[in-house]
């Protein structure tokens, strides 16, 4: 019988303006709500400390970049000791003049830093103009262990790629955490607004289904110059049933209770890691299998 282990996963759905103070204070503050609700892991959205920038390619937003030792993880550090909580925070990272990143960093219960994960897929869509600031990351895929699970992180783009979350799954992840910047175009119709957020939502619960772990996306939410971002932060179980889903228009601030040895339970009735078939798997590498070659 598998004994249970259970922590409580805080997401915290913000909406951002062009200040970069009065952005870090809100975060700080939801963090300490959570925490006073019991949350053991606090997951922040994607670039929380600032506007999305990635709308438009200014080269003058490149001075929003924090370089390691960044003063906006050194103050979730001191948040995370303060109040006893694993926080996962992302930012703007400048590793060197001309070479940016968008990172991670996770901060142990006691401030440490856990380490850090560099987004790997880099988008670029009308709106969405990452490749004009983020190099891809080459910290590979990381999991951490924490005070209270071993957790995986992936950002934004990263979560419609199934490569990516069974990558950090089988490197041990008990949760996958995917700090999130998307939204709608005010223009497209209300049926492609939902059909998009079906989509981003389905695809997310389909890496919980075929990994058998709770999933945790957490997104921005309210208009920024020419996007709506659509919050509907959510929490799966490892079967993909949505435990809480956020709203689409206000910020919100919410503690789910997982349990665990669910992950094993499923994994067993469900048995899809036991039944993989590696040795099919070569040709996933290529960019295109070509059968007329």
């Amino acid at each position: 019988m598998t004994s249970t282990k259970k922590v409580n996963v805080g997401l915290i759905q913000m909406t951002c303006k062009n200040q970069k103070e009065g952005n870090l204070k809100k975060a700080v503050e939801q963090i300490r709500i959570a925490a006073a609700d019991g949350a053991n892991i606090v997951c922040l959205q994607e670039l929380f400390a600032t506007h999305y920038f990635c709308d438009k390619e200014d080269v003058t937003n490149f001075l929003l970049a924090e370089t390691i030792p960044s003063p906006t993880i050194h103050l979730m550090q001191q948040v995370a000791a303060e109040t006893g909580v694993v926080i996962i925070a992302s930012f703007f990272e400048k590793r060197a003049p001309g070479l940016y990143h968008n990172t991670c960093a996770v901060l142990n219960t006691d401030g440490t830093i856990l380490g850090y994960y560099r987004k790997n897929h880099i988008p670029d869509d009308p709106g969405y103009y990452e490749k004009f600031y983020f190099s891809p990351g080459d910290t590979g895929y990381k999991i951490f262990d924490t005070a209270f699970a071993r957790i995986g992180v992936l950002i934004c783009w990263d979560q419609w790629f199934p490569e990516a979350a069974r990558i950090t799954s089988l490197m041990g992840a008990e949760i996958l955490f995917y700090p999130t910047a998307i939204g709608w175009d005010p223009k497209d119709q209300v049926f492609t607004q939902q059909e998009q957020y079906q989509a981003w939502q389905t695809i997310q619960r389909g890496h919980a289904i075929a990994n058998g772990i709770p999933v945790v996306a957490v997104n921005r939410v309210g208009r920024e110059a020419d996007t709506i971002f659509w919050g509907g932060s959510f929490i799966s179980n490892p079967f993909g049933s949505v435990l809480h889903q956020a709203s689409f228009d206000i910020e919100e601030t919410f503690v789910q209770r997982l349990d665990l040895s669910q992950n094993e339970y499923y994994r067993t009735v469900w048995p899809f890691l036991r039944d993989r078939r590696t040795e099919t798997y070569g040709p996933i590498v290529e960019k295109w299998i070509d059968t007329n070659e």
